[in-house]
């Protein structure tokens, strides 16, 4: 465990959690900040409540998981496949969403906050009561077919 500036606590992913994620792709709840999960294979995966924090999940296929009221603050999922992904109350602030598909996503109250959405696939996705300020949408697909602005 590192201690960062005012001693704010920054816990990287349990080994344990990781290999249970894999092995599994049940995850509720689990610590896995910080991890490298770069073109893991999870479609399907239960990550409720997980704790993704700057997690590298760059390529990542994670289509139809259900990261609901996960913490996905500065995470990287550019290119992810996250097609049919239900993440209701999932915090996404500052995460890198570029190039990633998105399309019949249940974003239902997400945090977007500063996110980058650059050329998403967001068609059919459900943005209701979505937190979006500073997000980026440029060339995004966005639910209703039209592209995103620049």
């Amino acid at each position: 465990m590192a201690v960062i500036g005012l001693g704010i606590e920054a816990i990287a992913a349990r080994p344990r959690d990781i290999q249970q994620l894999l092995n599994t792709k049940q995850c509720q709840q689990c610590n896995l900040s910080e991890a490298n999960l770069q073109e893991a294979e999870l479609d399907g995966a239960a990550l409720i409540g997980a704790n993704l924090q700057n997690s590298d999940l760059r390529g990542a296929k994670l289509r139809g998981a259900d990261l609901s009221s996960a913490n996905l603050i500065g995470a990287n999922l550019a290119g992810a496949d996250l097609r049919d992904t239900k993440l209701h109350s999932t915090t996404l602030r500052q995460a890198n969403l570029s190039n990633s598909d998105l399309s019949w996503s249940d974003m239902y109250r997400a945090f977007l906050e500063g996110a980058n959405l650059d050329q998403a696939n967001l068609n059919n996705a459900n943005l209701n009561n979505a937190r979006l300020e500073g997000a980026t949408f440029c060339g995004a697909t966005m639910p209703d077919g039209s592209e995103g602005p620049c």
